[in-house]
């Protein structure tokens, strides 16, 4: 997406009311949208059209949004996922973001909300690295490194040797967040509010226990034993760096 052109969303849900409204809400507000009933849906249109993020309910008929999004990341779709799910639904949204969606929104949610959450995703998705080889001159004092891995602070971008690791927006976030105060104990709270998270949300501390499981994945050897994001018990979690 150029930086002239307006983000082209798809809002997946089966509640057609609902669906239609973010539709209409969203291209308001700057937004080009196309919409689909259910993921047999989504999945068609996704084969024949770009889009920049996907709104997507959690539960529907037939394939459920989780497995949609699960399905996504498999294949390599690198398209931010921003799920919508009700309040009581604590185990999906955390099933969610396992599954490598982005971000998540509870119903009923203010329209406004969504907005300024797509332009949060959209703008950590923009800071990915464009070419190999280019912004080359970016300063040592925006690299974090620790072992073989090195995380971009200006990019936001996790590199182990010259090989791109794909991260979320959210784990870019988390990252981010622990990087800037690595060799300090950060709680839960406070990195959910680094993130740009709301404070009341019930979920905050267990979305951010997710996202850390997913991002010791990634550059841990052992993530059952890790050495560079750890646990400090009854605390939060710790960075070290090299």
């Amino acid at each position: 997406m150029s930086k002239t052109d307006q983000p082209h969303i798809l809002v997946v849900d089966d509640d057609d009311r609902l669906r239609d409204l973010l539709t209409r809400y969203l291209g308001e507000n700057g937004f080009v949208v196309s919409s689909a009933r259910d993921a047999q849906d989504a999945r068609a249109s996704l084969a024949g059209l770009q889009f920049d993020l996907i709104v997507l309910d959690v539960l529907m008929p037939g394939e459920k949004g989780v497995d949609l999004a699960r399905s996504l990341r498999s294949t390599g779709s690198t398209v931010p996922i921003l799920l919508l799910t009700a309040l009581s639904e604590t185990e999906d949204r955390i099933t969610g973001l396992e599954a490598g969606a982005d971000d998540y929104l509870a119903k009923p949610f203010e329209p406004r909300e969504l907005v300024l959450r797509i332009d949060a995703i959209l703008r950590r998705f923009a800071q990915l690295p464009e070419t190999d080889g280019e912004n080359a001159d970016i300063g040592a004092q925006d690299v974090v490194r620790f072992g073989r891995f090195s995380f971009d602070l200006t990019r936001m971008t996790l590199r182990s040797g010259e090989d791109h690791i794909y991260l979320t927006t959210a784990e870019q976030a988390l990252l981010a967040a622990l990087a800037k105060q690595r060799g300090q104990t950060t709680s839960r709270e406070q990195l959910h509010a680094l993130m740009g998270g709301n404070a009341i949300d019930p979920g905050a501390s267990r979305s951010i226990d997710v996202q850390v499981t997913r991002l010791r994945r990634k550059f841990e050897e052992d993530p059952k034993q890790p050495r560079y994001l750890q646990t400090v018990r009854g605390r939060g979690y710790v960075l070290y760096t090299d």
